[in-house]
């Protein structure tokens, strides 16, 4: 137990933990830069992590459905180096957190930012992956948007981050986690994928966060310590998404690690040395 009592006002201290260097208090850029513009009409910035490879993910799905107009430029943004806090950057996404695109097939440069809104701007642009209904769709995409930072910022960083172990914050976390992997686990028992029997965009936001943990991906240890392997139907739906070739290559860009890693994407020629 801590006897810590919060103070009535709140100063900042030393940050501890692995992004203890990139953590602060107040928005704004913290040095000048450009950010690279390539040759697409899609030119995005961002990193691997589930956030990001939802966007890479849909973009490599429009492009196989024959959608040529997202062809596009992904340009890595190295989060523990502060790249998110250049000028550049900022002005695209003021809340300086990855993925940010910036849709240049129009009069004027449109940004987007916050990974669902990406999502839902792409796939709008293209009429795809809406699913059979797009209200339904949308509700998981929220469901998602809503629920990921329990699994993330919560039982992510408690679990794997934070630099002493909690057992408080875990338990939490944990609970909740679960109560989301079984909400997951039993709506994918009434359908092929989680807004229906059509993969949507539903499925590409939720399957970097859950689907990587049930996948043993995410967080070291963290699908054995969730017993993912007892949720059936939801591991089933994450082997199946996993095996399209689109999530394959979606996954490898912006990549810091992992078996398949493409830093910067600017041609599905890209992919030829890496046989995707």
């Amino acid at each position: 137990m801590s006897d810590y009592q919060p103070p009535k006002v709140w100063t900042p201290k030393p940050a501890e933990g692995r992004f203890a260097a990139i953590n602060r208090p107040v928005a704004g850029a913290t040095h000048d830069e450009e950010l690279p513009v390539g040759e697409h009409p899609l030119q995005l910035y961002s990193l691997g992590t589930p956030n990001g490879q939802k966007v890479t993910i849909l973009l490599e799905e429009l492009l196989a459905a024959g959608h040529s107009g997202a062809e596009y430029d992904a340009w890595f943004i190295d989060i523990m180096e502060g790249n998110q806090f250049s000028s550049g950057f900022v002005d695209i996404n003021p809340n300086s957190k990855i993925p940010a695109l910036v849709d240049r097939s129009g009069g004027e440069p449109v940004r987007v930012f916050e990974s669902g809104a990406i999502l839902l701007h792409l796939a709008e642009k293209f009429g795809a992956f809406l699913g059979t209904s797009r209200a339904e769709t949308l509700s998981w995409l929220f469901w998602q948007m809503g629920s990921a930072p329990i699994l993330g910022g919560g039982f992510g960083h408690f679990f794997a981050y934070a630099p002493s172990k909690i057992e408080y914050a875990i338990d939490r976390y944990t609970m909740e986690a679960k109560r989301q992997l079984s909400v997951l686990d039993q709506k994918l028992a009434t359908s092929e994928y989680v807004a229906g029997d059509e993969y949507s965009i539903a499925d590409i936001a939720i399957w970097p966060w859950y689907g990587g943990v049930a996948l043993g991906r995410t967080y070291e240890g963290a699908g054995e310590f969730l017993d993912a392997g007892s949720y059936k139907n939801l591991m089933r739906w994450a082997e199946q998404v996993d095996a399209r070739p689109a999530v394959k290559r979606g996954r490898g860009v912006n990549a810091a690690r992992g078996e398949v890693i493409l830093r910067e994407r600017h041609s599905a020629a890209d992919f030829d040395a890496l046989g995707l």
